[in-house]
């Protein structure tokens, strides 16, 4: 029954506000009510961003809840994780954030073979118009495919 690949949480807030550059994949350091805790589903990307210091990549602000089972040694919800690259992955990664305007955001947390994996995005923000223009291209598909259907 086990997939290649299942989707545990996705960020579609990000789909929304940023332009998509370029997508990494990624370990990450968990300990054990974390992992846990996501296979339960109970993760939130909404407000997670990436950070680099010192040649290493963080996950920050990524909301994994308690385990309900865990006992007094339950880990701490928003605490920074550790991702796990290669030094030229991170090398890559932080030149494209030290442009103007880029940043990195986590796109998915999937199991990829019994491994919890975070795909990374490099992004760019939206403006208002480009929002706008993106809304009006989904509403005109809608329509189009609606039309086509009828007939």
């Amino acid at each position: 029954m086990s997939k290649a690949r299942s989707i545990l949480a996705s960020n579609r807030r990000a789909r929304r506000e940023y332009h998509i550059l370029d997508s990494i994949e990624a370990g990450m350091v968990l300990v054990g009510t974390e992992v846990k805790s996501i296979r339960e589903g109970r993760v939130s990307l909404a407000e997670a961003w990436c950070k680099v210091e010192q040649q290493e990549i963080f996950l920050v602000d990524a909301h994994i809840s308690h385990y309900k089972h865990g006992n007094l040694n339950n880990h701490d919800p928003l605490r920074p994780r550790k991702l796990l690259l290669h030094r030229k992955e991170i090398q890559r990664l932080q030149k494209a954030v030290e442009q103007k305007g880029n940043t990195l955001i986590p796109l998915k947390l999937y199991l990829n073979h019994g491994r919890i994996k975070v795909e990374i995005g490099i992004v760019q923000g939206k403006k208002l118009f480009d929002k706008r223009a993106d809304m009006a291209e989904r509403d005109t598909k809608r329509q189009l495919e609606r039309t086509l259907k009828q007939y």
